[in-house]
């Protein structure tokens, strides 16, 4: 069997796999939604609920267009330029330092398949580019979710003792931290100037994209249509987000076996590589000296890469 052969059985399997791994979680998808059909089907004839038109609150934000180069560029490399407060560092340096690790990259990729390894550097920059500056914003978002129930309790707590609830807000922009404080102080600014507080509530939610901001939203917009007790439908509010904290946690700590396994799985051959090193150098040498192996290792690698995605997007899918 020559090498061109075993590169397209490599090929072939890391396509087969992919393909039967995208047939599970298609199979899995199709049958939850004909569970909740079955369910909708079963429980409807005996609900009467009179259904209400969604408000603005609920409806996501529809998608901007991109117009200028700068906004296509920045779209590209996963960096959004209306929002430069959401990353820690200056783009300009992420760019710069990716670009130069992926520079390194690929002149490895380079010795290893020739110089048509050099067309692999703009797809290694963009795509870490993206992933850098996704982990930016994920982090900050994350930090959001965490503050969210200490900020509705401060909120609950100051309409129960009378402050109205444009001054809880600011008193929220006050004492929560970073980034909760950002965020509060721009609904502040916003009512300050007029802005009615769904609309400002309805911004926080879109900028940020975290549904319990929508359901928060949602809540005073209904509030302010229908009446009732602010304090208490806050405080049932955060309840809700509360349990559905737990609930996430408790989600993540079922798939922890699941993350284990995987993280396993991508270290075993890195583990077994330099187990072999240690015990026989001149065996492992071929990967690197010798160019077939040299094809070998750039295959398995790029295979243990797309395993690597297709597990963590497999475990995401199933905690989403």
């Amino acid at each position: 069997m020559n090498l061109t052969t075993l590169l397209l059985l490599f090929a072939f399997l890391g396509l087969s796999g992919l393909g039967f791994t995208a047939f599970l979680v298609v199979t899995g998808q199709s049958r939850q939604d004909r569970l909740r059909l079955r369910f909708q089907a079963a429980t409807e004839p005996h609900v009467r609920m009179r259904r209400i038109e969604p408000t603005r609150a609920i409806r996501a934000r529809a998608p901007e267009r991109i117009n200028s180069p700068t906004d296509r560029a920045a779209h590209i490399f996963g960096f959004e330029a209306d929002r430069p407060d959401q990353y820690p560092v200056k783009w300009w340096m992420v760019l710069l330092g990716v670009l130069v690790v992926a520079r390194l990259i690929t002149g490895v990729i380079v010795g290893i398949m020739g110089n048509g390894g050099w067309f692999a550097l703009p797809a290694i920059w963009v795509m870490m580019s993206r992933t850098i500056f996704g982990m930016m914003a994920n982090r900050r978002q994350q930090k959001l979710y965490n503050q969210f129930p200490d900020c509705l309790a401060m909120i609950v707590r100051s309409v129960r003792a009378g402050v109205p609830l444009t001054e809880a807000i600011r008193i929220v922009a006050k004492e929560s931290p970073d980034p909760s404080s950002d965020e509060f102080t721009r609904v502040a600014g916003d009512l300050a100037i007029g802005t009615p507080i769904s609309d400002a509530l309805k911004s926080m939610a879109d900028r940020n994209a975290i549904t319990e901001f929508r359901f928060f939203a949602t809540a005073l917009t209904l509030q302010s249509q229908t009446g009732g007790r602010l304090g208490e439908t806050l405080d049932n509010l955060a309840g809700i987000v509360r349990k559905r904290m737990a609930l996430k946690a408790r989600g993540r700590a079922l798939a922890s076996e699941a993350r284990t396994t995987a993280l396993i799985l991508g270290c075993l051959p890195l583990l077994a590589c330099g187990a072999l090193y240690l015990l026989n150098p001149t065996y492992v040498n071929i990967l690197f000296v010798d160019p077939a192996g040299q094809m070998i290792l750039a295959a398995a690698g790029t295979m243990l890469g797309i395993g690597a995605f297709i597990m963590r997007a497999i475990i995401e899918k199933a905690l989403a």
